[in-house]
């Protein structure tokens, strides 16, 4: 086999309820545990952020969460304080089958920069070490889903294809947040990379 299957930050605080939910969220359990089960290669994201990471908005006062600032890596979205290392928010959705995972990828949790990719953190620079353990296992392809389509999981796509992958996302496989318009830019954005945007029944 050459493709893996990367799950998406699939975690209680992007799902109803949690300190970042994204809308209809947690009905991304489903169709992921079937996407699991077909592939015999599978790897999970999670983000993993220490108390007071930069990216919350708590840490830069008189600012709000969803608004924008400069970090000296560039633009950075604030976010409502999430998934805070150890947490009940932090946790895989607890339908998640996440004994299938080979391999649990954690990002975000170096306080002073933010990671949405599974490859690289926000400076586009520092790795995971996800492309080498793909290459190194001889993966070609990646196959993804999760939340959210227009952040974690696009900036995935995205950096799945400047590393040399093909890659497909599932897009009813994922919901978004949706931020001005994000995820129009960001579904453009993955087609003018070369992603393919898939659905479960044309997989």
């Amino acid at each position: 086999m050459t493709t893996a299957f990367l799950a998406i930050d699939v975690q209680n605080d992007f799902c109803p309820g949690g300190a970042l939910a994204v809308a209809d969220g947690d009905a991304v359990v489903a169709p992921i545990n079937t996407l699991m089960a077909r592939y015999d290669h599978v790897i999970l994201t999670q983000d993993w952020h220490p108390q007071g990471h930069s990216s919350f908005a708590s840490q830069h006062q008189g600012h709000d969460p969803f608004t924008m600032i400069k970090m000296p890596y560039g633009d950075q979205t604030l976010w409502p304080d999430h998934c805070i290392q150890g947490s009940h928010g932090a946790a895989f959705h607890q339908d998640l089958n996440i004994d299938r995972a080979e391999l649990i990828i954690r990002k975000g949790y170096r306080r002073q920069i933010d990671s949405y990719s599974a490859f690289f953190e926000n400076d586009h620079t520092t790795t995971t070490g996800l492309s080498g353990y793909l290459k190194e296992r001889g993966f070609d392809h990646v196959v993804m889903a999760g939340l959210a389509t227009d952040f974690c999981v696009a900036f995935s796509a995205l950096d799945a294809r400047k590393c040399g992958f093909t890659c497909q996302v599932v897009m009813d496989a994922s919901r978004a947040i949706d931020l001005g318009g994000s995820l129009a830019s960001m579904t453009k954005a993955m087609q003018d990379a070369g992603v393919e945007l898939v659905d479960m029944a044309t997989l």
